[in-house]
Order: structure tokens, then sequence, then C-alpha cells
């Protein structure tokens, strides 16, 4: 599975953003993909998982109501529509896949997108 992300950029504190995760190769109706997060010197977090069969999303509560995620099964594409943003969203997001069910640890996902900056202003 190859994994494209997309959409970042500056903005504003309180602007909004989309990324998209394009997924190629080998999918399947059976797998998760989950977005992450990783701000200068700190590890790597959990923003939000969906599973592609449309089972269920988990956010992490620091986005919670503030983000949504979305797929287009036609395109195998899913997006993260980032509203409200605030500097401490500032970071390179990944989207990432793996079979099986939702998970906030980004060891259990095998496939990895190359990331894309987001960069919030004060």
């Amino acid at each position: 599975v190859q994994l494209q992300a997309s959409g970042g950029g500056l903005v504003q504190a309180g602007g909004y953003l989309r990324l998209s995760c394009a997924a190629s190769g080998r999918t399947s109706s059976n797998y998760v993909m989950g977005w992450f997060r990783q701000a200068p010197g700190k590890e790597r977090e959990f923003v939000v998982a969906i599973n592609w069969n449309g089972g269920g999303v988990d956010y992490a509560d620091s986005v919670k109501g503030r983000f949504t995620i979305s797929k287009d099964n036609a395109k195998n594409t899913v997006y993260l529509q980032m509203a409200s943003l605030k500097p401490e969203d500032t970071a390179v997001y990944y989207c990432a896949a793996r079979y099986g069910v939702r998970s906030h640890y980004p060891k259990h996902y095998r496939y990895w997108g190359q990331g894309t900056l987001v960069t919030v202003s004060s």
C-alpha cells in the first residue's frame, strides 16, 4: 500500500485546512486509515483513525469538535478537515494504514505517507 499525503500549508490561528491522503496498491476494505502528527522535538501522536468499511472513528481529545475525517471510496482517499486551528496544531501530519482494528499507536501502523507540514501562526 502506498500513501500520498497532501494539503498542508501556512494558516492563521482560527483558520481551516484540508489534508488528503490517497491510497494505492493492494488496498482493502478491511483496513484502518489514521492520521498522526509530529511537532518539532516531540513524539508522533495520534490524531484520528477511521475504519475504511465505515465501522467507526476515533479522535484524539485535543482535536475533537475541530477536526473531521471523511473518505471517498471511489478515489481511495481520506480527508482530514481541520477547523479552528491553533498554533499547537503545528506539526508534520502523516497518514498511515493498517489492517485490523483502529489503534492510537504509531507502531501498529505498517504503511505511512511522506508527511505534510501544517503551520498555524498566532
